[in-house]
């Protein structure tokens, strides 16, 4: 069986690329500036569920076509970071020495989440357009696709990145255990929401992963050590 770790090979010098605890804030940050853009330019008017009637859905965007556009800019852009996050935490977790598929796992959930995220910004951009809007049952059906790529979709590639993090953190003692338990508890909580594809109460678990798996992401960037030699430190 390979060895979790190889300790006297991995090397101890400091892995390059951008702070991954950064990447995660601004990618929260930028999460949090769609939200708040929309509930601004919208007077607070709640954001429409796709699961509304479609005359609701498509007033909804055939009135706030500004809050919309700007709300999808904002959500590209989060994308982004959170991308360029899965590639350095990969490249990091590789020189510390970890030597299971957990990296790969967790670097093929990151992309997926950022690929579906960029999706969903770019269907709510298509819904920010007034002569799509006008088409009723075509304006329910994208809001249907961005909610299921921003949101289900979404959500699940993140949790496929926080486990690929938190498992080889736990075992190899790279963060603190109580952190690295809530990281596998809100991977969990992620997988679990695909249920909502057909049992709507289950929604409830999209917000729970996709702002408790950010604010996770910002955490352990931070403490993740840059070198085998730091992490040696931390171990008992």
């Amino acid at each position: 069986m390979t060895d979790l770790s190889s300790h006297h090979t991995a090397p101890s010098t400091q892995s390059g690329g951008p702070n991954p605890g950064i990447l995660a804030a601004v990618s929260l940050g930028l999460t949090i500036a769609a939200l708040l853009s929309s509930a601004i330019l919208t007077n607070g008017q709640a954001y429409v569920s796709p699961f509304s009637p479609a005359g609701q859905v498509a007033a909804y965007f055939q009135g706030n076509t500004d809050a919309v556009r700007l709300a999808s800019l904002f959500q590209f852009g989060s994308a982004v970071p959170l991308g360029i996050f899965a590639a350095t935490v990969y490249a990091r977790q590789l020189r510390l020495g970890v030597r299971v598929p957990g990296p790969a796992i967790g670097f093929f959930g990151g992309i997926a989440a950022s690929v579906f995220l960029m999706i969903s910004a770019a269907v709510g951009w298509v819904l920010s357009r007034p002569e799509i809007t006008t088409d009723v049952p075509l304006t329910h059906a994208l809001s249907f696709l961005a909610f299921i790529t921003g949101g289900v979709a979404y959500v699940v590639g993140l949790g496929l990145l926080i486990a690929g993090i938190a498992v080889p953190a736990l075992i190899l003692r790279f963060v603190p255990r109580w952190l690295a338990w809530a990281g596998l508890v809100i991977a969990a909580l992620s997988e679990l929401s695909f249920f909502s594809m057909v049992i709507e109460p289950l929604q409830f678990l999209l917000p729970v992963g996709r702002f408790g798996g950010l604010l996770w992401l910002v955490a352990v960037g931070f403490l993740l050590p840059r070198s085998r030699a730091a992490a040696n430190r931390r171990e008992p």
